[in-house]
């Protein structure tokens, strides 16, 4: 039976233990065989580096997981100490996610993800309801000083002597009201004239 340790930290008689090569003090405790006798726990350190471990068996490993104290709380650490032919071995395994971890992540996206993003969502939808109250608030305002103006002046009268200017048709067109246009690009070969279909005069 195999089994696997996630090494946070760890000292032998309070002297720090790490990767022989990197110094690195996280790693795993690798112990794989059939026979717990015949079978090497290995060390591998995050940075791919391995090696056989001369003073640690896989019988040691189980102690390891007999002696932690596991995690209640989410600040606990999860600690073990154990002796090896009279070196004492105490560390702290990286932590198994528990409940309290749950509840307080579950508390954390709701503070900083969720209930932000239901409160903007709220503010978006009385906006929303507001705006038309408003615009409708501003037109009738509008309509009521519109009233008082004309009240004031006496009222609009059209004038009975205005006629209209004589429109003047369009020089470049002459009042065709489009263009004929040369073009490779496009399918259209008429455009329509901006000043005959605008206000029909060129000033």
């Amino acid at each position: 039976m195999g089994i696997t340790l996630k090494i946070q930290q760890m000292t032998i008689d309070g002297l720090p233990y790490g990767c022989p090569e990197c110094g690195t003090p996280e790693f795993t405790l690798d112990g794989n065989g059939v026979i717990d006798a015949l079978a090497s726990v290995w060390g591998n350190c995050w940075s791919g580096h391995s090696w056989e471990e001369q003073l640690i068996e896989i019988d040691d490993l189980k102690k390891i997981c007999a002696a932690r104290t596991g995690r209640v709380r989410a600040e606990d650490d999860d600690t073990f100490e154990i002796t090896i032919g009279g070196s004492v071995l105490a560390g702290i395994l990286h932590p198994d996610v528990n409940v309290d971890d749950l509840k307080r992540a579950g508390g954390v996206y709701w503070q900083r993800l969720i209930k932000p993003a239901l409160r903007k969502q709220k503010r978006r939808a009385v906006a929303a309801v507001k705006r038309p109250v408003r615009n409708s608030v501003a037109a009738a305002k509008a309509a009521a000083i519109g009233a008082a103006w004309d009240l004031q002046t006496g009222g609009i009268e059209p004038d009975p002597d205005y006629t209209p200017e004589p429109i003047n048709p369009c020089p470049a067109c002459n009042g065709k009201g489009e263009h004929k246009i040369k073009t490779r690009i496009h399918t259209a070969t008429r455009v329509r004239c901006a000043v005959c279909h605008g206000t029909g005069e060129i000033d």
